[in-house]
């Protein structure tokens, strides 16, 4: 009996593993389709329109393009290494959704299964941990390249993600003095039962996270790690084929990630706003946590939205204004912050 159990919930496991997996790389593949559609409107052009109906093949022809382009390994590169970087981007930048709560328990052949594929207790930190992993990928990539345009890239590239890391972390500490937990799926259910989202208490800390996500992700105008004005193509100049389609899939889907992440800290989660989820539960039943998927995911594309916006509507920073803003700017706010919050704390408690 303890076996069936056991194997029942590997399958499950596996079975949503599978299912997020292949999601967040639908989602990364029409995101680029998505971008180009919103770079055409801002700029007052068609966009793609030739592949499918109103373009919408046109992500699938770009990937067909990737898979049967020419593979070119430089003959001075560290070739190992060289297929190592990209490969490590792409696992780090879906590792990160194993603690995402996408909604609640569902019932299905007499089994409650959890829509998250693991319940850590400190699901912030293996967050955080998964993602300064991510910037080994780079590195590693742009040295093995052997060319000195993609090493200054992947130099840059570490330390904007190391100094804006930092940033991120402090604005969140002071959302964990407010909630008391790590758990995602708690910080969820606590706003679910709340009156307020965590935005409403942690707006300075928000803005904070959102900043540092742009510059995590490489998003302009924090793209300098791959300045083509400056660097050709930055850390992945030499990368032909699916390896350079891994490092832009893992781009993709660090944006997509990092607005699950911003959507569940500070809004809600899956939580739908303004109904009372139980009475939902209790009249709908399961098709309750199918709305609440598609409420988390309406936020999520809210947030990929305002990340091409901002792309197409603010120029690229100078290098020196970049690492300004996050030392003497950012951190220096995250820590006022949470000292602020801190305080604050202190005096309601008493």
């Amino acid at each position: 009996m303890l076996l069936a159990i056991d194997l029942g919930l590997i399958i499950e496991k596996l079975v949503l593993i599978l299912i997020v997996v292949m999601g967040s790389l639908v989602i990364a593949m029409y995101a680029t389709y998505g971008e180009r559609k919103i770079a055409a409107a801002l700029q007052d052009r068609r966009g793609p329109n030739r592949a499918g109906p109103f373009g919408l093949l046109q992500p699938l022809a770009d990937g067909l393009k990737l898979f049967f382009k020419e593979e070119i390994i430089p003959d001075f590169s560290s070739k190992f290494l060289f297929i190592l970087g990209p490969s490590m981007a792409m696992l780090t930048a879906i590792m990160t959704s194993a603690v995402v709560p996408w909604g609640d328990k569902i019932h299905f052949f007499d089994r409650d299964i959890s829509l998250q594929i693991a319940n850590v207790d400190v699901g912030i930190l293996y967050v955080f941990g998964v993602v300064s992993m991510g910037v080994y990928g780079i590195m590693i990539g742009s040295w093995a390249s052997n060319n000195k345009f993609s090493l200054m890239g992947g130099l840059r590239a570490a330390s904007q993600i190391i100094s804006y890391e930092l940033a991120m972390g402090i604005s969140l500490i002071a959302l964990i003095m407010v909630t008391g937990k790590l758990d995602l799926k708690e910080i969820v259910l606590q706003q679910q039962s709340g009156t307020w989202w965590n935005i409403v208490y942690q707006p300075l800390g928000f803005l904070i996270f959102l900043i540092c996500a742009f510059a995590e992700c490489n998003r302009a105008p924090f793209d300098l790690a791959e300045a083509e004005s400056e660097l050709i193509g930055g850390y992945h100049t030499e990368y032909s084929s699916m390896k350079l389609g891994f490092y832009l899939f893992a781009e993709y889907i660090n944006m997509f990630i990092s607005s699950v992440i911003m959507s569940t800290l500070f809004f809600g989660g899956y939580d739908i706003p303004f109904v009372n989820e139980q009475h939902l539960q209790e009249s709908i039943g399961q098709w309750a946590v199918l709305l609440q998927v598609l409420c988390l995911l309406a936020k999520v594309v809210a947030f990929i939205f305002f990340f091409m916006w901002v792309r197409w509507t603010i120029p690229r920073f100078r290098y020196d204004q970049l690492m300004n803003l996050g030392w003497k700017v950012l951190i220096p706010l995250a820590l006022i912050n949470m000292l602020a919050t801190g305080g604050v704390l202190l005096f309601l408690n008493k």
